[in-house]
């Protein structure tokens, strides 16, 4: 038998009670918005290679796992005072039944039907629509399992538009779900690039499972030479730095694709890119939950 405890806990104290806990022999901790699904729910994120401004939120519902035999109450004089914090009140303490928690976390990531003819498949689902293209992937910890409108909205524009035969580049390849897709639509040779060598190692992975050949290699590291389709999936502000160098590598007569994008900033990366190359003009391609896909075509 395993109990749960909640605790409200204000936004400086979070992580490190958090921490504490784990330290003083918590089994898992969670760290949620306490004001989740009300009008006082607030976003917490930040853009990659920037320290984020918050580290938690307000008020946060920190969630304890802990076994039935420890005492909830000496778990929390032991971590408070390991981080120097006063106890928190227990807001509600209750029994939680074993369980089989890996077939638990599955249920939670169902295939995802993106098109007609596209699926994301974690591996212990079997394919829904054997005839239709499936992407074999398991949630993880690099980024792009196909279920973030970005990401999906990447997967369709490949799946209307990649030409057969092209040459793609994936910038900032994450969990190489895009080069995959690439590879299984059509494309002659894909490139993934990606700062995070994790990553890399994941996409190579991720790759050999759905039996489909792509090269995966540090942005330093990436061959000469310019590509059919060069795919971004990442976030506005590293999109406006990568600008010159992605506009570079588009090849004549090729498309540019560029997603991580609020419709807010959609503008803003169009602007940008007009004023590095105003030779590969960007539009809206598409829309979904408030993200927007970028794209446009350097003329032959």
């Amino acid at each position: 038998m395993l109990r749960e405890l909640s605790l409200i806990v204000d936004e400086p104290d979070a992580e490190r009670l958090a921490d504490a806990l784990l330290g003083a022999g918590a089994l898992s901790v969670s760290v949620e918005d306490a004001e989740a699904d009300t009008a006082h729910e607030s976003p917490l994120y930040g853009e990659p290679g920037l320290e984020p401004e918050r580290l938690a939120w307000q008020r946060n519902r920190v969630r304890v796992l802990i076994d039935a035999a420890f005492d909830p109450a000496a778990l929390l004089r032991e971590a408070s005072a390991a981080c120097a914090l006063p106890e928190p009140t227990i807001e509600s303490l209750r029994d939680v039944e074993e369980a089989d928690w890996v077939r638990l976390t599955q249920a939670q990531f169902p295939p995802v039907r993106i098109s007609e003819r596209l699926w994301i498949v974690p591996s212990w689902h079997a394919p829904p629509d054997p005839p239709a293209i499936a992407i074999r992937l398991d949630p993880g910890a690099a980024f792009g399992t196909g279920t973030h409108p970005t990401t999906r909205l990447c997967l369709r524009w490949l799946d209307a538009e990649l030409r057969p035969g092209a040459r793609v580049l994936d910038y900032g390849c994450g969990s190489g779900i895009l080069a995959i897709a690439a590879a299984k639509l059509g494309a002659s040779r894909v490139v993934g690039t990606d700062l995070d060598p994790h990553a890399l190692a994941t996409a190579r992975a991720n790759s050999d499972n759905n039996a489909v050949v792509a090269d995966y290699t540090a942005p330093d590291r990436l061959p000469a030479g310019t590509f059919d389709l060069v795919l971004a999936n990442i976030l506005s502000n590293p999109l406006k730095v990568l600008a010159p160098a992605l506009l570079a590598r588009v090849a004549p007569g090729g498309s540019l694709v560029l997603s991580g994008i609020l419709e807010r900033q959609a503008q803003a990366l169009i602007d940008a890119y007009a004023a590095a190359d105003a030779r590969v003009p960007l539009r809206v391609w598409g829309v979904d939950e408030g993200w927007v896909c970028l794209a446009g075509i350097r003329p032959a």
